[in-house]
């Protein structure tokens, strides 16, 4: 029973996470990317602070240098950069095909795990990887061959591949830190902590680039539509989004948690269809599918010798 709420929460979670995009793409040209990502960070911090209580105070006291350094690294990698490649790709590509490529996340992380934490790549991640270079090979050339291509139109989804490196860059950073304590044997932060650390230390870094694009001006000329995907991205995609996530993974395996997030990159090109008006052609939508296939074959045990990458990204960076 535990298991089958789990696996609720953690669609719950993706699902949200993938509904991010297209609420990033709502805003995009109307808000800043720095504006965007403040706004939202302060909006998400306003629902999780009420939830640690004494556990924030507690968690600080603990905290090494070290620590302090991982989570700067998690906030400048998996929030401040992935936001900005990720909204600023949106200005020139697609909602639908950004959803997509963030899909290739989990093909980034095994590829940058072999060689940075020297895990080996089994033949189903090497198998996930080739399906995801795959699919987004197909998608460029569907673009190329689209009659709308442009050099924008190709910076844009290059511009979001960068933000999933960002992401895979999280991960593996994450696991580098989860690895060490777990040697080391040192006790683990509260992760709801983790997560308001991680979200107001990239709130901090946005601030001066976000004072430039006179905020409160931008704020202040929104119309509804605008500020419901402000107020979406910000209580729905990262607040309750890490609630989800946090719920689902103390009930599910990694493994179970890693396929799941085949349903940030569906649900992506999902919803840009049918509130964007977007028309993917048969390419785009077979590179998807062969994206959300390599995330599969990378993180869920098809085989029985796999052994997972966590893709314990919070949802952080969504």
């Amino acid at each position: 029973m535990q298991s089958y709420i789990g696996k609720l929460y953690l669609a719950g979670a993706f699902i949200l996470a993938g509904s991010s995009v297209i609420a990033a793409r709502v805003l995009s040209g109307k808000l800043g990317i720095f504006t965007i990502t403040s706004s939202s960070l302060v909006l998400s911090l306003l629902v999780l602070l009420p939830f640690c209580g004494y556990r924030l105070k507690s968690n600080l006291e603990k905290m090494a240098i070290v620590d302090w350094k991982i989570i700067f690294l998690q906030a400048l990698c998996g929030m401040f950069l992935f936001r900005m490649f990720l909204l600023t790709g949106l200005k020139y590509t697609s909602a639908g095909e950004a959803g997509i490529l963030t899909g290739a996340s989990p093909a980034l992380t095994a590829l940058m795990a072999r060689f940075w934490l020297s895990e080996p790549l089994y033949k189903n991640r090497i198998m996930g990887v080739v399906s995801t270079v795959s699919g987004i090979l197909l998608i460029q050339t569907a673009v190329g061959q689209g009659n709308g291509f442009t050099k924008e139109h190709f910076i844009g989804n290059m511009l979001v591949l960068s933000a999933a490196l960002c992401e895979s860059l999280f991960n593996v950073i994450s696991r580098r830190a989860n690895l060490k304590m777990e040697t080391q044997q040192l006790q683990k932060l509260d992760p709801i902590v983790q997560s308001i650390l991680v979200s107001a230390i990239a709130g901090l870094l946005c601030l001066w680039p976000a004072a430039l694009e006179y905020p409160l001006e931008s704020l202040l000329s929104l119309g509804l539509i605008e500020w419901l995907a402000l107020l979406w991205y910000g209580l729905m995609v990262t607040a309750l989004g890490y609630i989800f996530w946090y719920a689902g993974i103390k009930r599910c395996d990694a493994s179970i948690a890693a396929a799941f997030s085949g349903l940030m990159p569906f649900t992506s090109l999902l919803v840009s269809i049918a509130l964007l008006g977007e028309q993917p052609g048969w390419q785009s939508c077979l590179g998807g599918f062969m994206i959300v296939l390599g995330m599969l074959m990378t993180g869920w045990k098809v085989f029985p010798h796999l052994q997972i990458i966590s893709s314990s990204k919070t949802l952080n960076n969504r």
